[in-house]
Formats: structure tokens, sequence, C-alpha cells
């Protein structure tokens, strides 16, 4: 299955301890059966509330595979971990078509979408039945 993980490191965790934390984290995905795709550092971010009496926090994206047992693993590491303020682990569903429905296709701007007219009287013929 895959995941998605963002978890939110404490800014005052100096560069070097910080990427040790990070390679911590991904090492233990591989341990597990797992398979880190990408890790994205977005950096230190303003919080919108205090953390731990903190307004900033370092943001870490990691997108992975795993067995459906181990989300629940990394949760209770990531909990224990001081130097992780927060963290949220999302299940990421992937589409099996490369087909974008109508409604989403990209319409370049000032031009009207074609989206075809209902077909009123199929409607009301389908409604008398």
């Amino acid at each position: 299955m895959d995941y998605e993980l963002l978890y939110i490191v404490d800014v005052s965790l100096e560069e070097e301890p910080r990427k040790e934390l990070i390679a911590r984290f991904n090492a233990l995905i591989e341990q597990n059966g797992g398979k880190t795709e990408k890790t994205e550092e977005w950096g230190k971010r303003r919080l919108a509330y205090l953390v731990n009496d903190k307004p900033e926090g370092y943001y870490v994206l990691v997108n992975f595979s795993a067995p459906p047992t181990f989300p629940k693993e990394l949760e209770r590491l990531l909990e224990i971990d001081d130097n992780v303020m927060r963290y949220l682990i999302t299940r990421v569903e992937h589409k099996r078509s490369n087909v974008k429905p109508q409604a989403q296709r990209a319409v370049p701007q000032g031009q009207a979408a074609d989206v075809p007219e209902p077909d009123v009287e199929a409607v009301a013929e389908a409604n008398e039945e």
C-alpha cells in the first residue's frame, strides 16, 4: 500500500541531527519491508498555532509504500521521538485511469468549457417511466 507521511521537526534541532533523524525514519521504512519513493524537505515554516510553545517547525514529506501493518508502528515511533512535534500518515489511493473527467479538464483562460447541454427530452421520458 502507498502512504504519505508529513511530519514537523523542532526547528531548534541543528542541521546535522535533523538530517540523521530524517535518514533514520527513511531507513526504518526500508527495514520494515517498505520502500521510500520520495522525501521532500519543505523546510522551516510558520505553524498555524503554537506547538510546544514554538511558532515554527521544519516540515518533511515522505511518500512510501509499506505493508498495511507498518504505519501503526511508525506512528508509535514518531510519537515517542521528542524532536517530532506533529505527524500525519495518510494512505494514498491511486486512480487506475489516465483519463481525466470532463469537469476537471483544463480550459484556457477566456474560453468556455464545452460542457454538453443536458438532453431535456431524455430526462423527461426517464422521469415518466
